[in-house]
């Protein structure tokens, strides 16, 4: 007889997550199906690393999901200390720029109200120290501090959470099909040279850039909501930061770059490209390499070629279909549908906003499941990360 479960959740990157840490803090039984060998290493591991309220997206007026990343970003750094830490951020200001120093004021002080976290011009008389940063036509540099994350253990602590809640997960599995009925979805999946199954009341996919994919193998089959993928480079170079974290303007389209410290030199990131191939097809572009040395080049007095770039790893965000991508709303879609009311799926979403997101879910879910007694409830607002 298959193993039965409340909630059958696909992808174990970090918005699956929080959906099975979600879960199971509510009693619920869940299992996750990943087809990578550990959580997060499809594309939750290829972010820039970032445990933040988004600053830029102030610019777009998404000042609710500012505000619930910031309430995140809080409650991560009391919840998760050693994997989460504040650093600060540096926005230098320059006289090309397209966003003047009032208006970066105005948006820090605005982070600054949704935060309580403050915010100072640095004086002129200390740009010298700013890791060789380039004081040519410089106006101002502002100091914030943001939080830094190793995405990819971040991803695996919320899943060990999950698993010590009673959540069960299912490494180098990847769904074949899944047929629902009222009240039951039998799902068969491969692992290995093997065929197995199981059974759910419920789906939740949040596979990612593979929930379109992973859609078309469900029967009935929901319809399929309009998306793009956008790819995400990062490269790493050589070197240190001794002074915090760089938020740049790319003087090719304005777009935000971060110049950040990571494990093994400098992570310098990311790039918004339209993305067509198939997800499992992902790699940083040569023109996304030679834009972001451009950039860290306009910056810094030390200028860097492509034999500097040690590594280059790219991945893909989920936006809403229309507009430019730097533009699009970071709200996260929960889509599901008169035609299988047992499916859910998660579009988009930020990795510092995986618990709301997870929690927004499982609210979601809930009407489809049978009302019974819990046993174990747990509040994850105030549960310590292992």
């Amino acid at each position: 007889m298959n193993a039965s479960y409340d909630i059958l959740i696909i992808g174990g990157g970090i918005q699956g997550a929080g959906c099975a840490q979600a879960a199971a803090a509510e009693g619920y039984s869940v299992v996750v199906l990943d087809k990578f060998e550990r959580p997060g290493l499809g594309t939750s591991c290829k972010s820039s690393k970032l445990i933040h309220g988004g600053l830029r997206y102030l610019e777009t007026a998404q000042i609710k999901l500012v505000y619930e990343c910031l309430r995140e970003r809080k409650l991560l750094l009391k919840n998760a200390p050693h994997l989460v830490k504040l650093k600060p951020f540096h926005i230098p200001v320059y006289k090309n720029s397209i966003r003047k120093p009032w208006l970066i004021w105005l948006g820090l002080a605005i982070y600054f109200l949704l935060s309580g976290k403050g915010f100072k011009i640095i004086p002129k008389g200390q740009w010298g120290a700013l890791d060789g940063l380039n004081t040519e036509g410089l106006l101002a540099v502002f100091q914030y501090f943001d939080g830094q994350t190793d995405d990819q253990r971040l991803t695996e602590s919320v899943m060990q959470s999950a698993q010590q809640l009673g959540a069960r997960f299912i490494s180098n599995a990847e769904l074949i099909s899944a047929e629902c009925r009222p009240g039951l979805c039998d799902a068969v999946y491969q692992q290995g040279d093997e065929q197995k199954s199981l059974a759910a009341k419920v789906i939740i996919n949040a596979a990612g850039p593979w929930v379109n994919l992973v859609l078309q193998k469900i029967t009935p089959k929901p319809p399929l909501a309009d998306m793009d993928l956008v790819l995400g480079t990062h490269i790493i170079i050589p070197g240190s930061l001794q002074q915090g974290m760089y938020y740049m303007e790319a003087p090719q389209d304005q777009r935000a770059v971060f110049v950040l410290s990571w494990h093994e030199g400098i992570m310098i990131g990311t790039t918004e490209t339209a993305f067509n191939a198939s997800p499992d097809q992902v790699a940083p572009p040569e023109s996304d390499i030679e834009y972001l040395i451009d950039v860290y080049n306009r910056y810094f007095q030390h200028s860097i070629s492509r034999s500097d770039v040690k590594r280059a790893f790219a991945g893909l965000r989920v936006l809403p279909t229309g507009g430019d991508a730097f533009s699009r709303s970071r709200d996260i879609v929960i889509h599901n549908d008169a035609v299988n009311p047992q499916v859910f799926t998660v579009y988009g979403g930020k990795l510092t906003a995986y618990r709301a997101t997870g929690e927004q879910v499982i609210n979601r879910v809930k009407r489809q499941l049978p009302e019974r007694q819990r046993q174990r409830q747990v509040d994850i607002k105030s549960l310590r990360l292992p």
